[in-house]
C-alpha cells in the first residue's frame, strides 16, 4: 500500500478530524453557555421579584441555569480536548508550529496544571497573583507570534487592541489582589481609569473585527459584496444614531418613557456586567455596533472555515471579567487560532494534519511556516 493510500485511509482517524468537529461544538457550546448561564441565570437574579410572583417565570430560570451549568462542564471538557490537541501538534515538527512554541507549549501546559490545581484546592490570593501572571505572559508571547505571521497592520491593531483591553482586567485583578495581599487600604494607583480604558479597548476591538477581518469593501467588482456593504452601513449607522441619541428623542415625547427606557438600561447593563464584566458607561450605541461588526465577522468567518472566525468568537465571548478560570483559556485557546489562520482552514488543516501523521514521505511541512 503506498503512503498517499495509507493517508488517505486513515484520514478519518486523523487529528484533523477530531479537531475540526471538537472546535465546531466548542464554539457552539460556549455561546449558548454565555446565554444560558453566564446571562440569563444573572437576569433571573435581576427579576427574583418577578419570579416570587410567578411560578412559571421561576422554574423557567431555574431550568435555564442548570441547563447553562450542564453547558458550563461541556464547554469545559470540550476546551481542554481542543487545547491538548492543539499542543500536541505543536509538540510535533508540522503545519500547526510556530516559532515561539518552544516557550508557548511549557506556559500554556502550567496554565492548564495551575487550572486544574486550583479546580480541586481552591487558590488563595497568591495563587490568583500567580496565575494572572502566568496568563500575561502567555498572551504576550501569543502576541509576539501573530505579530510575526500577520502582516496587515489592520490585523495588528484589531488584536492589539484586543491585547491592551485584557491587559486592562489583568492588571485590575493582579493589583487589587496584590494590595489586598499585603494589607494595603489604600487603592492601587489608576486602576478604575485602566479598567474603564480597558474595557473600552474591547469595545473598539470588536468593532475594528469588520475592518480587519470583515472584507466589506464598496470598491470590489462583486455587485452582492457591495450590495451587502451598503446595506449593512446604511441599516447599522441608522441604528446608531436612534441609539445614540434615543434618550433624548425620549425626553422629548415622554420624560417617563425615558426614565423606564434609563431603568431598564441599568438593568441590562447589571446583567452583562456580572456575566461579561461590561459595565456599559460608555454610550449603548457603541456596545450595539462592536456587537454587529463582531457576530457580523465571526458568522462570515466560521461559514467559510476560518480559523480566525473562532479564534475571535472565543475570544470576545469570554468576556472582558475573566472571572472563571475556563474563560481565561478561552482567550489563550481563541488567541492561539488567531496565529494559526494564516496556515490554511479548517479542511486544509485537516488533510494536512492527516498527511504528516501518516506520510513518511514528508515529515513535516516547514517550507509553510
Amino acid at each position: 500500500m503506498t503512503a498517499a493510500t495509507t493517508s488517505g485511509h486513515e484520514s478519518g482517524t486523523n487529528p484533523g478530524i477530531l479537531f475540526e468537529y471538537a472546535l465546531k461544538f466548542f464554539l457552539l457550546s460556549a455561546f449558548l453557555e454565555l446565554v444560558l448561564y453566564r446571562l440569563a441565570s444573572r437576569l433571573g437574579m435581576h427579576m427574583a421579584k418577578l419570579a416570587e410572583k410567578s411560578e412559571a417565570v421561576r422554574l423557567t430560570f431555574q431550568t435555564l441555569s442548570s441547563l447553562g451549568f450542564v453547558l458550563l462542564n461541556v464547554t469545559s471538557i470540550l476546551l481542554f480536548l481542543v487545547l491538548f490537541i492543539l499542543l500536541i501538534q505543536k509538540l510535533r515538527e508540522s503545519v500547526w508550529s510556530g516559532r515561539f512554541d518552544g516557550f508557548l507549549v511549557p506556559a500554556v501546559s502550567l496554565l492548564v496544571v495551575l487550572t486544574v490545581v486550583y479546580l480541586l484546592f481552591p487558590p488563595a490570593m497568591v495563587g490568583a497573583v500567580v496565575y494572572n501572571l502566568v496568563s500575561l505572559v502567555i498572551l504576550a508571547i501569543l502576541m509576539a507570534e501573530f505579530w510575526v505571521t500577520h502582516r496587515l497592520w489592520a490585523q495588528r491593531v484589531t488584536v492589539g487592541c484586543f491585547l491592551l483591553g485584557i491587559i486592562g482586567w489583568i492588571y485590575y485583578q493582579t493589583v487589587s489582589t496584590t494590595y489586598g495581599l499585603l494589607g494595603i487600604v489604600a487603592p492601587p494607583p489608576l486602576v478604575n481609569e485602566i479598567s474603564r480604558g480597558g474595557e473600552a479597548l474591547m469595545v473598539l476591538a470588536s468593532i475594528l473585527v469588520l475592518w480587519s477581518y470583515g472584507s466589506m469593501s464598496f470598491f470590489t467588482k462583486n455587485k452582492t459584496q457591495r450590495k451587502w456593504a451598503a446595506t449593512l452601513l446604511l441599516s447599522g449607522s441608522a441604528t446608531f444614531l436612534v441609539l445614540l441619541y434615543i434618550d433624548f428623542f425620549l425626553s422629548l415625547y415622554s420624560p417617563a418613557l425615558a426614565e423606564d427606557a434609563r431603568k431598564a438600561g441599568q438593568g441590562i447593563g447589571w446583567v452583562f456586567q456580572m456575566g461579561m464584566g461590561y459595565t456599559f458607561y460608555l454610550p449603548f450605541a457603541l456596545y450595539m455596533a462592536g456587537f454587529t461588526c463582531w457576530a457580523y465577522t465571526v458568522i462570515k468567518l466560521v461559514l467559510i472555515g476560518r480559523l480566525a472566525g473562532y479564534g475571535l468568537g472565543l475570544m470576545f465571548m469570554a468576556g472582558y471579567a475573566l472571572q472563571l478560570s475556563h474563560l481565561t483559556l478561552m482567550v489563550v485557546v481563541g488567541f492561539m487560532l488567531m496565529t494559526l489562520d494564516k496556515r490554511g482552514t479548517l479542511g486544509k488543516l485537516r488533510n494536512k494534519a492527516g498527511t504528516v501523521a501518516y506520510s513518511p514521505v514528508t515529515p513535516a511541512f516547514s517550507h509553510i511556516r
